[in-house]
């Protein structure tokens, strides 16, 4: 064996040639950096183009408020997704938590009581799916699949098809804590930033968190190795329900009323934020930032699509055109890796 090789045969001149990737490297190669590249232009961009509409501070309010319900929702369907799971009921439980909780307060109940009996009804949810995923072993499409019909059916049967806008006695309060603002920005913007800080340590510092990435790399090594693989992936939907619920109360106190029909097509939007921000549908990655971020390109999309005039019903096919990008993106990236 020549003395340049190994006993693998590998030559150690492949070898010293290979260098740890600097922080540098690592930021760069995220998906996430390029989102938010990509954020930033289309922002200076709409500014330069429209100064007085795109570029005022009732606008950055508008879009941080709108894109803080998805990226909300977005943080729980992270947890899920690197897993290797994925839940697409999260727009019929935002919409029966909402019934949930407008029903409680027009019955006169304290807003306290009607939070936390919407909080319940996402964890009930979140049950739902976890048990029948985790430990019947069935599909986590397929199961929440039917939980969105459920769900939505739910909502509607116990708001008997009605709006819901008597919120009894202790609306204002309500409306104040949840729909108010702070400093310019609305309340449930600082929520998700505070939620997002918290779920980016648990990924990176906690037991949990490295639970999540084992589960999502090699379920089967995971289970070998000692995780917890049930009970880490049923907790995983539950915070995806409860992460619903949040976004659902939210967006109850800025809109002041409770409909059956919220949350509907709201699945796809947390799917592809997810998506696009670095969460590999397969398991294994994402992160609290990358779910941020690409809630927030899809809203300055949505946004300026508006602001340029092009009708409404053309953002599915944006939203859906990012979506594959983002896989292709994936891939692409996956393939250089290997």
């Amino acid at each position: 064996m020549p003395p340049e090789a190994t006993s693998t045969g590998v030559a150690i001149a492949d070898v010293v040639g290979i260098k740890e990737r600097t922080w540098l490297d690592r930021i760069v190669s995220a998906q996430a950096f390029w989102v938010t590249v990509a954020l930033v232009a289309i922002c200076v961009l709409m500014s330069i183009v429209y100064p007085n509409a795109f570029g005022t501070s009732e606008n950055f309010y508008n879009i941080t408020r709108n894109f803080s319900f998805i990226g909300i929702m977005a943080l729980g369907m992270t947890a899920v997704m690197i897993t290797g799971g994925i839940d697409i009921s999260v727009g019929s439980v935002m919409g029966v938590v909402g019934i949930v909780v407008g029903l409680l307060m027009q019955a006169g109940y304290h807003w306290i009581i009607a939070v936390i009996g919407g909080l319940l009804t996402g964890v009930i949810c979140g049950l739902f799916n976890g048990i029948l995923i985790t430990y019947l072993g069935l599909s986590p499409f397929v199961v929440t699949l039917g939980l969105l019909s459920i769900a939505r059916s739910a909502a509607v049967v116990l708001s008997r098809n009605k709006m819901i806008y008597n919120f009894g006695p202790h609306a204002n309060e309500f409306f104040n804590i949840f729909g108010g603002e702070l400093g310019g920005v609305a309340n449930s913007v600082w929520l998700l930033l505070v939620m997002a800080a918290g779920l980016s340590f648990t990924l990176h510092f906690t037991a949990w968190g490295r639970h999540l990435f084992a589960i999502g790399g090699n379920e089967q090594a995971a289970r070998l190795t000692g995780v917890p693989v049930n009970r880490v992936k049923l907790q995983a939907y539950i915070f995806c329900s409860l992460t619903a619920a949040v976004a659902s109360i939210m967006i109850l106190g800025w809109q002041g009323s409770a409909i059956n029909a919220l949350g509907i097509g709201y699945e796809l939007r947390v799917i592809a934020s997810t998506v696009i921000g670095g969460a590999n549908l397969a398991g294994g990655e994402g992160g609290a930032y990358g779910s941020i971020v690409g809630a927030a390109l899809i809203e300055v999309i949505r946004n300026s699509l508006l602001m340029a005039g092009v009708d409404s019903n053309w953002q599915g096919i944006f939203v859906g055109a990012f979506i594959i990008l983002a896989i292709l993106l994936e891939r692409v990236r996956g393939r250089k890796r290997e």
